[in-house]
């Protein structure tokens, strides 16, 4: 049995901290968290909110020496595609002449290798980071993502033991892959890297993938490499020839698992979809629940009061406020109903390009607007309607609606965001957009379900009268929902 020793390339030592500065009048700068050839990281804190981030910071000429601006601009690309909490996020990306600086979540726990270099993990532990993983790369691959450099020095733990996939550096993008359809470039951590790249003849990135996810499970429930030898080429040969054995204490189940991630052959490897449907992986796994909102990652679990989820699936709902209730429930005299925010005469030219008022009601392909005389809990009861047609998830907040989707696209699921505007006392503004998923997905869904829907939806729909703050009749019997022209075909 050998001990588990670091697999990087790139050190990380400790130092004081600079004197500190403001990067671009935001972010005070604090201590060196690690170094690489071309980057720093520091810990530094937002001066408006207080928040602790980690900020990578890129020395420009170094890059451009290196002709490394194509990778940088790629890693960016991908960092911004795939947004998980299993993942770790970027914020934002500035610049000075001399520097790029990647502002990313600080993440407390540190490396998931300090603490299986204490020794191995539970079982329970051990397979709860395992199903973090896999929910992170599954992610990332349903986006044309692949990150090739899996490792425990790669994956970190928030303050509330969750996993964080790091280090997208060498991760490539379905972009890149040859036309006869594998990646070819040679790279990786040698403990971590797949047989068939090791060849030098082709791979498949997600199977590639897959390995380097196998070899993580191993360390973890063994404390130590599945391949190792002090000798590069040798482990190299144990690693093509699939030379490993799972100790005593695995169990029957976690060994023929292991047998068939660590398949040297890719074509008889697991995939991502038969590691989850393995019974020793799915004991206790849970679906990772999530939306973006105000460009913030939100998960289900994590939301406040004032945010009623509703699984259309299901039909049960979590606790929601009394004020909540009068607002969503369209077939229920109610008092107090909530009105929309008022659109003023800036707010409709902001709606359009320049002063052009015909922008108002264009359907863009990634959103759209339409005018309806129907109550505003009516119109939400008919958003729901939809939703349920599809097995949609609704979310709900006053006059916003966000219905997502469950089937794991290209991008993602669909999600897509519904918020009401007050026009006249009479009428409303509905604003629909494309939130997350595929654009075709989205333009397929609005032409087929929601547009018929709610061009049926009148407001004489509902059995019992409505209150309306102050405009109760003009509200009930206002007329149909109707798209402008340039939604129509």
């Amino acid at each position: 049995m050998t001990d588990l020793k670091r697999e990087t390339s790139l050190p990380k030592e400790r130092s004081s901290p600079p004197p500190q500065a403001l990067i671009l009048g935001r972010y005070e700068m604090g201590k060196l968290l690690g170094h690489g050839t071309f980057a720093k990281v520091y810990l530094a804190r937002n001066v408006k909110t207080n928040e602790s981030v980690a900020i990578k910071a890129i020395d420009k000429e170094k890059v451009l020496k290196g002709g490394l601006i194509a990778h940088i601009k790629r890693e960016i690309s991908i960092l911004r595609r795939v947004r998980h909490p299993n993942i770790v996020q970027l914020f934002e990306v500035m610049a000075t002449k001399a520097k790029i600086y990647f502002v990313m979540e600080y993440v407390r726990g540190g490396e998931l290798f300090n603490k299986v270099a204490k020794g191995r993990l539970k079982e329970d532990a051990a397979r709860r980071y395992f199903q973090q993983l896999i929910s992170a790369v599954t992610f990332c691959h349903a986006r044309g993502v692949y990150h090739r450099d899996l490792k425990p020095e790669n994956l970190l733990l928030d303050d509330k033991g969750n996993l964080k996939v790091s280090d997208f550096g060498l991760s490539a993008v379905s972009d890149q892959i040859r036309q006869d359809g594998l990646f070819h470039t040679f790279c990786g951590t040698p403990a971590y890297v797949a047989p068939e790249v090791l060849a030098r003849r082709g791979y498949d990135a997600a199977k590639v993938d897959i390995w380097s996810c196998g070899v993580v499970l191993f360390v973890l429930m063994a404390g130590y490499l599945p391949f190792h030898d002090r000798n590069v080429m040798a482990m190299y040969k144990k690693i093509y020839r699939g030379e490993f054995r799972c100790p005593r204490w695995f169990s029957p189940e976690l060994t023929r698992l292991m047998s068939r991630l660590l398949e040297t052959d890719p074509e008889k490897r697991f995939t991502f979809a038969e590691v989850m449907e393995n019974s020793w992986f799915k004991k206790g796994f849970k679906h990772v629940k999530f939306y973006v909102e105000d460009d913030k990652l939100c998960n289900v679990d994590d939301d406040d009061d004032e945010l009623e989820t509703a699984s259309v699936e299901s039909g049960r709902s979590s606790a929601v406020s009394e004020s909540e209730i009068e607002c969503l429930e369209p077939r229920r005299k109610v008092v107090g109903l909530p009105r929309p925010a008022s659109l003023n005469a800036f707010d409709i030219i902001s709606f359009s390009q320049g002063f052009d008022l015909s922008g108002l009601f264009d359907d863009d392909g990634e959103g759209s607007r339409f005018v309806s005389g129907a109550p505003v809990s009516k119109i939400i009861s008919k958003l729901e309607e939809i939703a349920k047609v599809v097995s949609f998830t609704v979310r709900k907040k006053d006059c916003r609606v966000s219905l997502e989707g469950s089937r794991q696209g290209v991008k993602g699921p669909l999600t897509i965001a519904a918020e009401i505007f007050e026009l006249t006392p009479s009428l409303v503004v509905v604003e629909v957009k494309k939130k997350g998923g595929d654009r075709a997905e989205y333009e397929e869904f609005c032409n087929n379900e929601l547009k018929p829907m709610l061009q049926n939806l009148r407001a004489d729909d509902v059995e019992e009268p409505v209150a309306v703050s102050a405009v109760d009749d003009e509200t009930v019997n206002s007329p149909p929902v109707f798209f402008l022209p340039s939604d129509t075909e």
